[in-house]
């Protein structure tokens, strides 16, 4: 898990300022994001687990709204200069539209949003490689589901599908996340050095096309229409 945000962080540093601004986390779980991005910036987070908001993530001060896409609709246009939405699409596909329309509502002129989602391809890897479960994976290729323990049925998509004609934003940058480590046996992932050397390695390939494509996720920035950026 550390590696993974340590991934996500890196690449959200890459892409804009994590100083003094003001961040929306949408279902923002137990609080990894928000916590750590609390520390420099004001951050609004929210999440429809109760039980994971009373567990969450809280050394540094940002404010936590329990609920969903509701709460969204009571916000200022352009209030945000970041908005999280990470591995939430999955689970809500009926809202999947409304959610981003609101997004593109809320977002600043030069603002971006940050969307981790699963990618299909990467299932795919883990499953033959390191599982070895390859009835699973026949059954993902020919189109059924995974269900995570906690959330239920992974419902996978493309997100410049949801993109509407009207919509003012643009997929500006695609980043993959945990390309290998899901693959190593786990006694390698003991050794003191591991995570450093790791992450070196995954923060090599995090954008060239050829490792996104089979990467367990997917990091997507978007941004405005316009040509200036933070």
């Amino acid at each position: 898990m550390q590696l993974y945000y340590r991934m996500v962080w890196e690449q959200l540093s890459a892409e804009i300022s994590l100083t003094d601004k003001k961040i929306l986390d949408f279902g923002s779980g137990f609080g990894w994001n928000a916590n750590h991005l609390a520390d420099r910036n004001s951050v609004i987070a929210i999440e429809p687990n109760s039980e994971m908001v009373k567990n969450r993530q809280q050394t540094n001060h940002y404010q936590q709204i329990t609920g969903g896409l509701s709460e969204l609709r009571k916000f200022n246009d352009e209030g945000f200069d970041l908005i999280l939405c990470h591995n939430v699409f999955e689970y809500a596909p009926s809202e999947r539209a409304e959610i981003l329309r609101e997004f593109d509502r809320l977002l600043s002129k030069n603002g971006l949003i940050s969307i981790v989602k699963h990618n299909h391809a990467g299932a795919l890897m883990q499953k033959i490689v390191f599982e070895n479960a390859l009835d699973e994976a026949h059954d993902l290729m020919t189109g059924s589901s995974k269900t995570n323990q906690m959330f239920g049925k992974i419902h996978y998509y493309e997100l410049a599908d949801l993109l509407s004609t009207d919509s003012s934003l643009k997929i500006d940058k695609t980043y993959g996340l945990r390309t290998f480590w899901a693959l190593q046996p786990n006694e390698f992932k003991i050794e003191p050095d591991w995570a450093d050397k790791m992450f070196k390695v995954e923060w090599e390939v995090c954008d060239k096309p050829e490792f996104v494509a089979i990467s367990f996720f997917n990091h997507l920035i978007l941004r405005k229409n316009n040509d200036d950026h933070l």
